[in-house]
């Protein structure tokens, strides 16, 4: 017999639905301030950020998707469409056949740097600024334990 569903009471679904307000409006306002100013998705950025974010600038495919939290088909497709820009490029990976590297080029490095500081500006003026330190801190602790929360369960 199934568990009966546990209702979240008043202070927790106010606590969840002012996260999930906050969350898709600051990423709403974010990806149209990144398209802008630089001509990139939400989603290119995303992907560029954590490629170049490695020393070498490549990630196995399924470490990106898993990164990003995306699905394999998603993935796929948008590495694709930024494969077509030369934004990057895909590698065959030498000791799997099945396996794929994505690779950041010098065009998407550009992409990236050019984007990057006024992505960051609109972070500390959306985000940043709103906090106190002492709020940042808690908040990044907070956010800490959700994160090795999930990690402890299923999918």
């Amino acid at each position: 017999m199934d568990a009966p569903p546990r209702w979240l009471n008043q202070e927790e679904k106010a606590a969840w639905d002012s996260f999930i307000r906050m969350q898709e409006t600051l990423i709403g306002r974010l990806s149209r301030r990144v398209q802008a100013d630089s001509g990139m998705s939400a989603a290119d950025y995303t992907v560029l950020v954590s490629l170049t974010a490695k020393d070498d600038g490549r990630m196995r495919f399924l470490d990106l998707a898993k990164r990003v939290e995306w699905e394999k088909s998603r993935m796929s497709h948008q590495v694709t469409r930024m494969a077509k820009r030369g934004l990057v490029a895909r590698e065959e990976c030498p000791d799997d056949g099945r396996g794929a590297f994505i690779v950041a080029t010098p065009a998407g490095y550009r992409a990236i740097e050019e984007a990057a500081p006024q992505h960051v500006e609109h972070v500390r003026r959306l985000f940043i600024d709103a906090l106190t330190p002492s709020q940042l801190s808690t908040l990044g602790q907070i956010c800490k334990r959700v994160l090795d929360h999930m990690d402890q369960q299923p999918d």
